[in-house]
């Protein structure tokens, strides 16, 4: 298990920080006065997005996360992903590795038939659009797809599409054209093959964006929309793979999606902390630089340990992938999902402290990183899923030779 930087990697790695220091975090300020006058309830791009995405394709820094497009592994992608975390609302959609359309152009990729590929796949790839998954409903526990009430039933050569979703991240934004939707196609089938999952235009008649949802009050420029489809008519052909494959579909999207996630969330702790840092070295209080307080250092102290040790356990995860594919790594990747929010969490609360009241404020960047990595224990599977799934492992796994031998 090595986890040493490639050449190719290292040298990713050289030119993205550059790309990330010349070019990212100057943005971020047109970035934040755009979305400021343009209103709380706006969702179009800010312009300077769209300038970032030429520079960024044309120092060939596009689609990093797909090995099928930059050639790279997840491992070597792993702390590419980390960077662009330092400006979590501007590098991975730079880059076009932004949620959900990674996540959508892995699925495209895996399921989609050449003619769903060229319709869709390819203007996702070329960051022509946006795209949505929705997945997750309010009447239910989605984290459990068996529970989804949705219908997509057969009609002819359509299904039609009845339900209500919400948290379909993404479907507020102008540029997005296209939805993933998970429905029930067979309510008499096995549990875990009555899902299905069809491609359905943002612009078919019956889809009413009803609204963008908040996270702490905060509205994410892409949107968090709920969604109606009433009577939503779409051809057999945009189905993606088999009728009653959307359950082990998901679980192929959810993967690779929920680890490049906690990637960036690593990288969200390293900006922190660097915050954190420089605050205590020229904060005065009582008469000495809070870095001089031991209950100070104790926190920067268990910032640097916790951060290093979700990096490895990222970095195992990612290399589990590479050699062993998704479904074996699912423990690893249940065990980074349920760590890194967790981490990123405790960072950035540990940072908003030695702040004072400056890091609950937009002075910084503290509290809405914050908010968005408490709702990071929720979204691709709460941390209560993925700790019943190490834990099933766990208990279900055969004892070593060294664990029979002490407990006979």
């Amino acid at each position: 298990m090595d986890f040493a930087r490639s050449d190719k990697a290292q040298d990713y790695h050289q030119r993205l920080t550059d790309f990330m220091v010349e070019h990212v975090f100057p943005a971020e300020h047109s970035y934040d006065q755009y979305r400021l006058e343009a209103g709380r309830d706006d969702h179009t791009v800010p312009p300077v997005v769209e300038e970032l995405k030429k520079l960024a394709r044309d120092r060939g820094l596009w689609n990093l996360f797909l090995p099928s497009e930059s050639g790279l592994t997840n491992l070597e992608y792993s702390p590419l992903a980390e960077l662009s975390g330092w400006s979590m609302e501007l590098a991975p959609e730079a880059l076009n590795c932004a949620a959900p359309d990674t996540g959508n152009m892995e699925t495209l990729h895996l399921f989609a038939t050449p003619e769903q590929s060229k319709q869709w796949l390819e203007p996702l790839l070329n960051g022509e659009i946006r795209s949505a998954f929705a997945m997750t409903e309010p009447a239910v526990a989605s984290s459990d797809a068996r529970n989804i009430e949705t219908t997509m039933l057969r009609d002819g050569g359509d299904y039609v599409i009845n339900g209500r979703k919400w948290w379909t991240s993404g479907a507020n934004d102008p540029r997005c054209k296209i939805l993933i939707v998970m429905g029930r196609t067979n309510p008499d089938a096995a549990s875990h093959q009555q899902q299905s999952m069809i491609l359905v235009p943002m612009d078919t008649p019956g889809v009413t964006v009803v609204r963008s949802l908040p996270v702490f009050g905060w509205q994410d420029q892409h949107g968090h929309a709920e969604v109606v489809f009433d009577n939503v008519r779409v051809p057999v052909s945009n189905l993606l793979g088999e009728e009653g494959g959307g359950f082990a579909i998901a679980q192929a999207r959810l993967g690779p999606g929920r680890i490049h996630h906690c990637m960036r969330a690593i990288g969200v702790a390293e900006r922190a902390l660097a915050l954190m840092v420089d605050r205590v070295n020229t904060r005065i209080a009582f008469g000495k630089p809070l870095a001089e307080q031991g209950v100070v250092q104790q926190q920067v102290a268990l910032s640097r340990n916790e951060i290093d040790q979700a990096r490895l356990l990222c970095e195992k995860a990612a290399w589990t992938i590479d050699k062993h594919g998704n479904k074996e790594a699912r423990n690893q990747v249940a065990m980074i999902k349920a760590v890194a929010p967790q981490m990123a969490c405790n960072v950035l609360d540990r940072a908003i402290q030695v702040h004072g009241a400056a890091g609950i404020s937009d002075d910084f960047p503290l509290a809405r990183l914050y908010g968005w990595h408490r709702a990071m224990r929720l979204f691709d599977g709460p941390d209560e899923v993925h700790m019943r799934t190490i834990a099933r492992a766990e208990l279900g796994k055969e004892k070593s030779a060294l664990a029979a031998a002490v407990t006979s």
